[in-house]
């Protein structure tokens, strides 16, 4: 008989009880929020979070573009098409591994923080106020994404960026039926929407409606600004009529954004943070984000537990995530920033020594009070939108993009069509208040000068002797890491298939505040047992939407969440 680490409250009737509501909720998932829109293809394959983003990644791969080309691509066609989530008027991250030269690319195209900007911009009377950082022209960053993905094509395409650029080009000058994500997301924030006419003129209708699903959406000034980049080149963002009108209208809504600081802006290339899990490598996004940090010290302190004994979603494998979770937001928020500016001790966080003494505090009976976790205590998508690519020669793209919130600043630059990030929010704008995500900060990610805020972002890609296996991120703020981290759990040690990983019911914690968000398909049997070690538990209607590709015998394995409605595609 096969020996099994013990479980909590695991018996063999309880076990199968278990298992079956399990399988209940997972059908539920099914029923209810429809299955994960998947694809099967040998020459390529993109998944993305509109179909129509995923089809314009295919079209430039079919037109002879490596996995570079057709992320960038897709990357401009989401911005078009799910405008509440990304586009240019925001930035991101890129990870790209070349199998043929085992090269890893870590491309920071993260926003900004003006050069006028301070360490108390956000405090009046000695308090943090929340909104100067989230709506108007202060919460507006320097943005990115032009740069970065000009700079990533340039670099490592084939095609020439105008072409890249075609697809989504089209898109903005023919129109769209607007989708199921974005026509909620109209609607939900139509009052805010209202108090900004530059936004109102393009999403509600002249009567103040929102505009429905289905109804055809163009946005003409944005065709022209991007047909403007394509004839020009990115200079045409960072300088003249384009950036003018950015600035103008920045400024006209409180901001501090200037002419010099676009022009000053440029993408960085950095060493994607590398660690091993169950015999393979996870390379993923370095500081500023703390995506990449974050996810591979959960998996170093779970790595030496039997996860496939304990079961998926299993109580005790539940517990374990939980307090790994815990441990490693904790060290996010006590040493994470900018790595321009402050030193992040990555070597500590992620060595083995570090994770063997995480593993060990972790008790089998209990969780613990906030001051535990941690190196400070053991010595603590709304917006974004994430895609996965991957090429017939292997080459994989796994690329986070985000404008912040929805609709991030509700900023408008109406000549240009570019919706502005509130990405400023991202900062600590004071030490231990917390930004619109919960999440709470120290000294490290404070406001200053030229500096890029942390972020979230976890753009992965696992590989197997060298191949790609993996390629997954997600969109959603914090949950972006706890959701790719149980994606990768479910495809590498649960044998899901990709559709089962992405749809497979989730959990999270962020450390602060000590609350366990877990999705409807978690069991109530399991929720009770975790509610008895002490877990307070919320139960939210989903967490994050997850992009995977996983690399089989059989070809490229590829699905989109359905938690948002994309749809991957293949060739």
């Amino acid at each position: 008989m096969t020996n099994r680490p013990a479980a909590l409250g695991d018996s063999s009737v309880g076990g199968r009880r278990r298992c079956l509501m399990a399988l209940v909720a997972v059908l539920l998932l099914v029923f209810v929020r429809g299955p994960a829109r998947a694809a099967l293809g040998t020459h390529g394959m993109v998944a993305a979070d509109h179909e129509l983003a995923s089809a314009a990644g295919v079209e430039i791969l079919r037109r002879g573009g490596n996995a570079v080309d057709a992320a960038a691509a897709t990357a401009f066609a989401v911005g078009v098409v799910n405008p509440t989530s990304c586009g240019i008027g925001g930035g991101g991250f890129l990870l790209a591994y070349f199998p043929a030269t085992g090269r890893a690319v870590a491309l920071d195209y993260r926003e900004r923080a003006p050069a006028a900007a301070t360490r108390d911009m956000f405090v009046r009377d000695g308090k943090a106020v929340p909104q100067l950082s989230r709506v108007d022209g202060l919460a507006v960053a320097v943005p990115g994404e032009v740069a970065g993905l000009a700079d990533a094509v340039r670099r490592y395409g084939r095609l020439p960026l105008a072409t890249v650029l075609e697809p989504a080009i089209r898109l903005a000058r023919d129109g769209f039926p607007i989708g199921r994500h974005l026509a909620e997301e109209i609607r939900e924030n139509r009052e805010a929407i209202q108090g900004h006419p530059a936004l109102a003129a393009i999403f509600l209708r002249a009567d103040g409606s929102p505009r429905p699903e289905g109804e055809l959406l163009r946005r003409p000034a944005l065709a022209r600004t991007l047909e403007t980049i394509a004839t020009e080149g990115p200079r045409a963002f960072y300088h003249g009529a384009v950036a003018a009108d950015v600035v103008a209208a920045t400024q006209a809504a409180g901001g501090i954004l200037t002419l010099d600081d676009l022009a000053r802006y440029r993408p960085k290339e950095r060493r994607p943070v590398r660690g091993r899990f169950h015999g393979r490598t996870v390379l993923s996004m370095p500081p500023p984000s703390s995506g990449g940090g974050v996810l591979l010290e959960i998996l170093h302190i779970i790595d030496r537990d039997d996860l496939a004994a304990l079961g998926p979603n299993s109580p005790t494998t539940l517990h374990l995530l939980t307090e790994a979770m815990k441990h490693a937001f904790a060290d996010r928020a006590a040493f994470y920033g900018d790595p321009d500016f402050v030193h992040v001790p990555l070597l500590r966080l992620l060595s083995p020594g570090y994770a063997s003494a995480m593993r060990d505090s972790v008790s089998a009976a209990t969780t613990f009070g906030r001051d535990f976790y941690g190196a400070h205590a053991a010595a603590p998508d709304s917006g974004t939108s994430h895609l996965s690519v991957i090429d017939a020669d292997g080459n994989a793209v796994s690329c986070t993009t985000t404008i912040n919130t929805a609709f991030g600043s509700m900023v408008v630059a109406p000549q240009s069509g570019v919706i502005l990030n509130n990405e400023m929010d991202d900062f600590a704008a004071q030490p231990g208040v917390p930004n619109v995500f919960g999440l709470i900060g120290a000294e490290a990610n404070a406001v200053a000068a030229d500096k890029r805020p942390l972020s979230s972002m976890a753009p992965t890609i696992v590989l197997d002797h060298g191949r790609p296996e993996l390629i997954v991120g997600a969109s959603g703020g914090p949950v972006i890491i706890t959701a790719t981290l149980q994606t990768l759990l479910n495809a590498i040690v649960f044998g899901y298939d990709a559709a089962g990983a992405v749809a497979a019911p989730r959990i999270h914690h962020q450390w602060v505040p000590d609350v366990l968000a877990v999705e409807p398909g978690i069991a109530p049997l399991t929720r009770e047992a975790l509610a008895r070690l002490g877990h307070r538990q919320r139960e939210v209607p989903e967490l994050a939407a997850v992009q995977a590709i996983l690399v089989t015998p059989a070809g490229y394995d590829g699905a989109s969440d359905p938690r948002k409605g994309g749809e991957a595609m293949a060739w």
